[in-house]
């Protein structure tokens, strides 16, 4: 029903339809029981509308629950000139290295161990905040520290070419090649 419908209780004349002409009156207790009428029509349409959309939402959400020790990713959202971990515009992470978790803090609520160079951040999270973390083998979870020279550089040698590739562009031809590096542990 049209709001104007609801309000006066017939539907708007447009001058297409002036020849429908007449107004109603209507007292006592028959008025108090249309209005009723119309009301409890009103909500059943709302009802009926709200579980469509409920329908429609409810297969997006998923239970999730982790449990202390498991690692899980956080979800960083970044807006228009935050900057979120060092990090500024599209560039920015939108999920950040894995952490593990250390205790449950309410039903939504999980303290992680954030590294110390991230001390300035909050460690408490909500669940919507993090995604679970499938373990790869190829993943280091355990940074092993750099021999760093005074001037804070370090050696670093390449162990493979991993790619070979040749990048055209309009007037030139450039190869590409991806190295594998490591880093040069001296005693």
């Amino acid at each position: 029903m049209a709001p104007y419908e609801i309000l006066y209780g017939h539907k708007y004349r447009s001058p297409l339809h002036w020849d429908e002409v007449g107004e109603k009156y209507i007292l006592g207790l028959e008025a108090v029981r249309e209005a009723s009428e119309v009301i409890d029509k009103i909500l059943q349409r709302m009802l009926t509308a709200q579980g469509r959309k409920n329908s429609y939402a409810d297969i997006k959400i998923r239970d999730i629950e982790f449990s202390v020790g498991e690692f899980v990713f956080m979800r960083v959202s970044p807006m228009n000139g935050v900057m979120c971990f060092k990090k500024k515009g599209k560039l920015s992470l939108r999920l950040i290295s894995p952490f593990e978790i250390l205790d449950r803090v309410g039903q939504v609520d999980y303290r992680l161990a954030v590294p110390p160079t991230q001390a300035e951040t909050h460690n408490v999270f909500h669940i919507l905040m993090l995604r679970k973390y499938v373990s790869d083998s190829s993943h280091v979870l355990n940074y092993e520290p750099l021999q760093l020279k005074h001037d804070l550089s370090y050696d670093e040698k390449p162990e493979h070419i991993i790619k070979k590739g040749i990048k055209e562009l309009r007037s030139k031809r450039i190869l590409v090649v991806k190295v594998l590096w490591r880093n040069i542990t001296e005693g």
